[in-house]
């Protein structure tokens, strides 16, 4: 339900027109010119979002579980007559964050996949009489809130009332590790227990949350994407099961709430505070096509992104702030998501630059995380560039600095393959924490912005804070 000019305009708006399926235009009128329609797709940052092609049966929880992943969600509107929907995000960096994810990954509702983009509005004014829409936000609102979900909002939030999910592995050309799964899952909520096993020549995995609204949000977000490029895609159905009974910590099954529990079978007990498994290291350090770096993204929480392996590890950055912009920070910046080799300010265009990374991997996944977040007051767009590298200016030639080569630097971040540096590959998005080190010292920062995390870290990493010891800064997952 929706009332008139719920989105600023009425029903019949420009935009909404421009935003009816082929099928189904507003008021009788077409799907829009193509010029209306470039003019769609050019739409600038906002934390408003449009979803279109949504399946008829599809509800609004599944609707905001979209965005669950990213940050808060503040709005809703659903119109169903038109298979489309009105997402609003709590600040603009998260809905930036969720659009770039989901112009690699494509988002699915009920397996059928919908797109999203930038809406024209900058906020919904929906009716607030919609008591139901109000009562589903609140419930999202109180989870995320770390409050626990009554029976209300896990009948609300969880199409099934089972903590437990059913995983199976297609096209396992890598294996995976419970300890991968854990990391990969845990961005959704607390992974409780988890148990693998090998049925019908097939890998699978009962995995077991804390509360079934963390299910449903993973279920959601995870089914039938790739742990890695191109292979180890995700199957997932609710468990009849409730509860998961592990009577070992192992390299089989984990019950995490137990540390104390025997190893079995005659193996080593695993230390419940490795981040890996033996298995799992050797894993990062043996990827190949794939680099240790997009292997241990996937392994850190993020689903590897769709792009070649064997593509371009050049990246073309644009609209930077020239007056700001060096190659050293421009270093900086994309390090956190690869050993970056060269960078060149372009000579009669300041405002662009070229990065070289190591490899396609890097390059993709550098891109995924920092293509529309803001730097130096301006949002950045990265691209794939059509270079195969970097060139370095000609013996003699003064280029005025703008082209640096990085590729003997002491502070590239993945040489080593299994290094815990592979574990701290998180986007620069809500809440911007920054995490540092200093002689083997820890502390968390939460900055204001995300733009402020990301200068912060261009400003600080490696840091001189006198005699040997230099800061060591990335960007976090925790909260404070």
């Amino acid at each position: 339900a929706f009332c008139e000019g719920a989105v600023g305009k009425p029903r019949g708006s420009e935009e909404l027109s421009m935003y009816s399926s082929p099928n189904s235009g507003v008021n009788g009128t077409s799907n829009g010119s193509d010029s209306k329609k470039q003019k769609v797709e050019e739409a600038p940052p906002s934390r408003v979002l449009h979803i279109r092609k949504l399946p008829n049966e599809a509800s609004e929880t599944e609707v905001i579980a979209l965005g669950l992943p990213f940050g808060k969600v503040t709005n809703i509107l659903t119109l169903k007559g038109k298979n489309q929907a009105f997402l609003e995000m709590g600040t603009e960096e998260a809905a930036i964050t969720m659009v770039n994810y989901y112009s690699t990954v494509t988002p699915h509702v009920r397996n059928v996949p919908v797109f999203i983009q930038y809406s024209n509005h900058k906020e919904l004014k929906t009716d607030a009489g919609n008591q139901r829409t109000q009562a589903v936000l609140q419930a999202v609102s109180a989870v995320q809130s770390g409050g626990s979900p009554s029976s209300d909002v896990q009948e609300a939030l969880a199409a099934a009332s089972s903590p437990v999910l059913r995983i199976i592995i297609d096209n396992m050309f890598y294996p995976v590790t419970l300890d991968v799964l854990q990391q990969i899952f845990s961005k959704f909520g607390t992974v409780m227990k988890i148990i693998t096993f090998t049925k019908n020549n097939q890998f699978q995995a009962l995995l077991q949350f804390s509360d079934p609204v963390n299910a449903q949000q993973a279920k959601l977000a995870l089914d039938g994407q790739n742990i890695y490029n191109s292979c180890c895609t995700l199957r997932i159905d609710f468990s009849k099961l409730v509860n998961l009974n592990v009577k070992y910590n192992n390299d089989k099954s984990r019950d995490y709430t137990r540390p104390e529990l025997p190893a079995g079978d005659g193996q080593p007990s695993m230390d419940p505070s490795m981040a890996y498994s033996k298995d799992s290291n050797s894993l990062l350090g043996a990827m190949n096509p794939l680099s240790a770096a997009a292997a241990a993204a996937a392994a850190a929480g993020r689903v590897a992104l769709g792009g070649q392996a064997g593509s371009s590890g050049v990246l073309l950055a644009s609209n930077l702030n020239e007056e700001m912009v060096t190659p050293q920070s421009l270093f900086t910046l994309f390090g956190v998501y690869g050993d970056v080799q060269r960078v060149k300010i372009l000579y009669n265009k300041k405002d662009s630059a070229l990065i070289q990374m190591s490899d396609g991997n890097q390059a993709q996944l550098a891109m995924s995380h920092l293509n529309g977040q803001k730097m130096y007051g301006k949002i950045i767009r990265v691209t794939l560039s059509k270079h195969q590298t970097v060139a370095l200016p000609r013996d003699g030639l003064d280029d005025q600095g703008l082209t640096k080569d990085f590729g003997n630097s002491p502070l590239h971040r993945f040489k080593k393959p299994g290094s815990k540096n592979f574990q701290n590959i998180f986007p620069p998005s809500g809440p911007p924490l920054l995490g540092s080190t200093l002689d083997h010292k820890m502390a968390l920062l939460q900055m204001t912005t995300v733009e402020e995390a990301i200068q912060t870290l261009m400003d600080l990493h490696n840091y001189n804070m006198g005699g040997s010891q230099h800061l060591r800064v990335s960007f976090s997952k925790s909260t404070i």
